[in-house]
């Protein structure tokens, strides 16, 4: 084993590390774990949750760090490392624990925790087992003790720290019990002082031990001299990981040594069997079950109905159809509170700031665009507590398994279910959902699919078409059609996507099946807390500079005719009118009318005739592509927009003026706009076309970059133009629903 201190060997030669470690301001202290090993309970136990969110290089995987004072004024940053069975990775997600340990891209930890879950004892000293093997310093924390100790299992803590080498201590974080000897242990980890017996390494094969050093003369070449004393490490990690990967940034070199390595008598499983045969060892010699421990557990027995292939989806339907219900219904409110707070903040600086263009950026730029950012808050952090729930209390794992198999058909992974669902209420909440997912391709898979879902923002859309030129007695058919059809375009996109952009076997699902636990209201809310908080700092700003540009094209260039003639009738009201509140409803009215007269001069109707060559084999003209260009700020606008261009600036879906208005509007020649043909083409559009900066603005966030933004952008409107064209010239060839 190479101690972390060792002095690492110059190198010879000009070869470029490719691997290198800043320096750190504080020393870190990693917490590794498997998944619900109650990791991220006790980093909020150790630190108090003064957690700073960001991301790990290269990746979109939250990194969550916090300040740990000491005894002795010793100051660490403790590091949240995400769930994960060993050091072993076949996805990037995965990697991001092998590098934070093995210094990629950060500096060597000065200590490593690893939290194992006391009442699944031999799964989770799989991966501390590897950790010692870095000679990294590093403590055990057997977390769930209570557990355990219900269960009937009792533990050696001491024996078990003497032969892994490395001090084990018992803990239940949300009691606190264990935590003052844990950060003792730390302490002593990071000082070096800890008093624990050398324990030899795997003895391996020397055949295997001449292709691990093959691979670690490799490795060696691509390490920064500050990681060089875990080269041993790296080289067992190569080997375990590399091949049939995700993987990005591993060295051709790298690749080719563990190809050889493994062509014939690959010695990656016997390492992993040696691994194994020593845990059983140390869990003989340190583990003992009490007599009169129950058999078959409480879990077990709920998991009987839980996992049924029929009971088991049936209270599946029960749990979202209550958890949607409840998602509506208990946010509906508070966006309510929102968009009032902020048309009351718009006319409270409406009426402090006098008329010109600064006011109308302030007013209906900025304090709009914060109300964009702000409206999506209720949903949101209620999805997110709602998953937290269902995630923490075990029954999430469940559901993944119970429909993985109704998904994969597509190639979706089981855990897509919710995020799908989800859509339909509001696809932001639903793309971040999918951090649930932890196949990097399976999330983007997910992502590139959640936003065709028919999502609530397109309801008003829905009912002003409907309503306008469909009887009633088709008006149900025909919102059924188009919820029905967005679930086969979700499930069908999928299946291509799979097999195309993001090809790819879907991979079997390996779920651990946590223990049903009560969730902690705490991390309910800290978790929560930092969804949203990552949602208005990333997201939000660009959606907040995407409604003003959009605002922006809506209203200017301004013709000074039309803006002195409404100056005029404003000076007239404010002289005539004596009553504040009529004389606020008029003023109101005329800015209402000025917006509807100044649209016909703004870049948005000039970009409206530019594009209406193109969507006019769709049945749309320019008036339509305002809406459309509009509707980009959020689905909905496209009704306000749309009232706008017909002079009815205040319009909602029920406005029965509006109505009136499309059903009258025609085409240069006399012929209708707006028939049961062009309005369902409208709909069809709406339903497949990206449709929303703000889903766009969330997927770059997910995804760090603006790839696979700009990919789904371009083909979900690609998708919507052609089906729509498909639907319109289809239709008017065969004479239906054209007048």
């Amino acid at each position: 084993m190479s101690p972390a201190g060792r002095q690492a060997p110059e190198k010879s030669g000009a070869s470029a590390a490719v691997v290198t470690a800043p320096r750190a301001e504080r020393p870190s202290v990693l917490l590794a774990g498997n998944p619900n090993s109650g990791k991220t309970t006790l980093f909020n136990a150790l630190t108090g949750a003064r957690a700073k969110v960001g991301n790990y290089p290269g990746i979109t995987v939250d990194r969550r760090s916090a300040k740990l004072d000491l005894e002795g004024g010793l100051g660490l940053e403790v590091v949240d490392l995400p769930g994960t069975y060993s050091l072993s990775a076949r996805s990037a997600e995965e990697e991001v624990a092998a590098a934070a340990v093995l210094g990629l891209h950060e500096p060597v930890p000065a200590a490593v925790v690893v939290v194992v879950d006391a009442s699944a004892l031999r799964r989770g000293l799989y991966l501390a087992q590897q950790v010692v093997e870095t000679g990294l310093p590093t403590v055990v924390a057997l977390s769930m003790m209570d557990e355990a100790r219900s269960a009937g299992i009792v533990i050696d803590a001491e024996e078990l720290g003497r032969r892994l080498g490395a001090p084990c201590i018992p803990i239940v974080a949300p009691r606190r019990e264990g935590l003052d000897a844990l950060r003792a242990a730390i302490g002593d980890a990071v000082a070096k002082d800890a008093d624990l017996p050398d324990v030899a390494d795997i003895d391996l094969p020397e055949a295997a031990t001449e292709k691990l050093e093959a691979i670690e003369a490799v490795v060696e070449d691509w390490l920064a001299p500050e990681t060089l004393a875990l080269r041993r490490a790296w080289a067992r990690w190569a080997l375990l990981s590399v091949g049939g990967d995700e993987l990005p940034d591993i060295p051709e070199a790298v690749r080719v040594a563990v190809d050889e390595a493994t062509r014939e008598d690959d010695p990656g499983p016997l390492l992993i069997a040696l691994r194994y045969e020593r845990i059983d060892a140390f869990v003989d010699a340190a583990v003992t079950i009490e007599e009169g421990a129950p058999e078959v557990s409480i879990t077990e027995r709920v998991d009987r109905v839980i996992l049924h292939p029929i009971l088991g989806f049936a209270l599946f339907a029960v749990v979202m159809a209550l958890l949607f219900q409840g998602l509506f219904a208990w946010s509906d409110p508070a966006i309510g509170l929102v968009e009032d707070a902020i048309a009351a903040l718009q006319n409270l600086v409406a009426g402090l700031m006098p008329e010109g263009p600064v006011k109308r950026l302030v007013v209906h730029g900025v304090i709009a665009g914060v109300g964009n950012v702000l409206v999506f808050v209720p949903q949101i952090a209620l999805l997110f507590l709602f998953i937290g729930i269902l995630e923490d209390s075990g029954y999430l794992a469940r559901v993944a398994f119970v429909l993985d198999r109704l998904m994969g058909g597509v190639g979706l992974h089981g855990k897509a279910f919710v995020p799908m669902l989800s859509g339909f209420a509001c696809a932001i909440p639903a793309v971040m959902a999918t951090r649930t997912i932890e196949s990097r391709r399976d999330r983007i898979l997910t992502m590139m699919v959640v936003p065709l879902t028919s999502c609530s923002a397109r309801l008003p859309v829905y009912v002003l078409i409907i309503a306008a030129v469909f009887s009633p007695d088709q008006g149900g058919f025909v919102l059924f059609a188009m919820y029905f059809l967005s679930v086969i375009a979700a499930l069908g996109a999928a299946f291509v996507l799979r097999r195309t952009v993001l090809k790819g076997k879907k991979p079997p699902l390996v779920l651990e099946l946590p223990p049903y636990r009560m969730p902690m209201g705490k991390n309910l809310a800290l978790n929560t807390w930092e969804r949203v908080r990552s949602f208005l700092v990333d997201a939000g700003t660009v959606i907040l500079a995407l409604t003003i540009v959009v605002w922006g094209l809506s209203s200017y260039p301004r013709d000074e005719g039309v803006a002195a003639e409404y100056a005029a009738l404003r000076a007239e009201a404010s002289q005539v009118i004596v009553e504040s509140g009529a004389l606020d409803d008029r003023l109101s009215e005329l800015e209402g009318q000025e917006t509807s007269a100044q649209l016909p001069y703004s870049f948005a109707a000039t970009l409206g005739h530019a594009i209406e060559p193109v969507i006019e084999p769709l049945g749309f003209d320019w008036r339509i592509g305002v809406g459309i260009i509009g509707a980009f700020a959020a689905r909905e606008v496209f009704v306000s927009t749309v009232g706008i261009v017909f002079g009815l600036a205040h319009a909602d879906e029920e406005s029965a003026p509006l109505r009136e208005s499309l059903v009258a509007a025609t085409w240069p020649d006399g012929r209708p706009l707006f028939t049961p043909l062009s309005g369902l083409s409208l709909m069809i559009f709406f339903v497949l076309a990206s449709q929303c900066m703000s889903t766009l603005a969330v997927v770059k966030k997910e995804t760090g970059g603006y790839r696979w933004p700009t990919f789904l952008f371009v083909y979900m409107t690609v998708l919507a133009y052609v089906v729509s064209f498909l639907v319109f010239q289809v239709g008017t060839a065969m004479g239906w629903g054209t007048g």
